[in-house]
């Protein structure tokens, strides 16, 4: 594709997810291993994690629609990534040892500014840019699925060397980041949804009085959210398999990478088949891909099998994260894309996560890993099965919905 902006957000994709996956992949191991934390306190950290996303995605969404192109936030959440390293090693780690709830508080602040409400507003940012010059979201997050790839697969082998190595890698990339993002020039005039007025909150809290807004993030926080929460420390599970956790780790490390790496596959293939069955399907096949997968590691009981079940992940990614965007700007007002999408997406599966990641933490402590791995896929298969029934169909638009929504903005911008 001879296209500079794709290139240069592709590779800015790359080396983002390269530098959040080399250590995020391995961060339960590290709390677990190194720090010897519980399952409960792991799934508080997570938890607070959650909460802090949650707080921080509506002014995230409401900042990116609010100023549009422009590449503020994406500065500011580079010059985070580059922190990594020092935080971890020098803040995080000793709080976490020695006052663990203020250690969590203060990391779930800056992972989330950082990586877990930060990737949304990169996600929002490049897709906007593929409706501006006219390339598939999909394609370029193929390549934030390759860096991930690239760098679990080196954190498998740095993790056991020395825990640390992958909180500094992580801190390197954000050099490139810089002169990637230093080149990137969007042209502004060629946004048809930045054209227009510009919003207000007012706009915002219109938005979610939709019925299938609600609707739509209900069905996010019972599927997608869940299965959120039974990944956060999958990883556990894994190197508890073989022989040696070291073993363990290095396995887990070199499957992780390459699902991941099928993950950038299936982010290529994913919008031919969102296209083909509608944004609706997709969301559909998505929950019930998860739904196999977790009920699927709950019966598996050897290695070989979990991992063929794990690698499924990389196809329910794909389509969940196509679906979601076409969804969303199929049915709703385009020029509040990133709030629809950091709230209305983001937002459910933070809200959930909040409240499930330590009631499951406590679960994996006294039923252990298979037994909550069937619980929590019946919950999702019953909220695919909500889905199917509430979620708009692909041959309606609500056109009722966006002309109700943009009549309003001029009259009240």
């Amino acid at each position: 594709m001879k296209n500079l902006i794709y290139w240069k957000l592709s590779a800015f994709f790359f080396v983002y997810f390269f530098s959040w996956l080399v250590f995020f992949a391995f961060l339960p191991i590290w709390f677990g291993q190194k720090l010897q934390l519980t399952g409960m306190q792991i799934g508080t950290i997570y938890a607070g994690n959650a909460i802090f996303s949650m707080v921080l995605q509506p002014f995230y969404g409401y900042l990116s629609d609010k100023i549009g192109m422009k590449r503020y936030l994406l500065f500011f959440i580079v010059i985070l990534v580059a922190l990594t390293g020092p935080f971890f090693v020098f803040v995080y780690e000793p709080l976490l040892i020695n006052n663990f709830y203020v250690g969590m508080v203060i990391g779930s602040f800056v992972l989330s500014l950082a990586y877990c409400a930060g990737v949304a507003v990169i996600e929002s940012f490049i897709e906007k840019c593929g409706r501006i010059y006219n390339f598939e979201f999909g394609r370029a997050r193929a390549w934030g699925s390759l860096g991930a790839a690239v760098g679990v697969f080196c954190a498998g082998r740095a993790f056991n060397y020395d825990p640390d190595l992958i909180f500094w890698m992580a801190s390197g990339g954000a050099i490139i980041l810089l002169l990637i993002l230093l080149t990137v020039r969007i042209d502004e005039s060629k946004a048809d949804f930045i054209k227009s007025e510009p919003i207000n909150l007012t706009n915002v809290k219109h938005l979610f009085s939709i019925k299938d807004v609600w609707l739509f993030m209900i069905f996010i926080l019972g599927s997608a959210c869940v299965y959120g929460v039974f990944d956060q420390q999958f990883a556990i599970y894994y190197a508890s398999l073989f022989p040696t956790v070291e073993q363990g780790n290095e396995v887990f490390g070199y499957l992780n990478s390459f699902q991941i790496f099928l993950e950038a596959g299936g982010m290529c293939i994913a919008p031919f088949i969102v296209n083909k069955i509608g944004s609706k399907h997709g969301l559909i096949l998505a929950g019930s891909i998860m739904t196999f997968r977790m009920i699927g590691s709950g019966l598996a009981n050897d290695p070989i099998s979990i991992s063929i079940i794990k690698l499924l992940h990389a196809i329910e990614l794909s389509i969940l994260l196509v679906s979601v965007f076409k969804y969303l700007a199929k049915n709703f007002d385009t020029r509040l894309s990133s709030v629809l999408y950091l709230v209305g997406y983001q937002l459910s599966n933070q809200l959930g996560s909040a409240i499930l990641s330590p009631i499951v933490g406590n679960l994996y402590d006294t039923v252990g890993f298979k037994v909550a791995y069937l619980f929590l896929g019946a919950v999702v298969g019953v909220f695919t099965v909500f889905g199917a029934f509430v979620l708009i169909s692909d041959k309606r638009i609500p056109k009722e919905k966006q002309s109700e929504l943009k009549e309003y903005i001029q009259n009240e911008g």
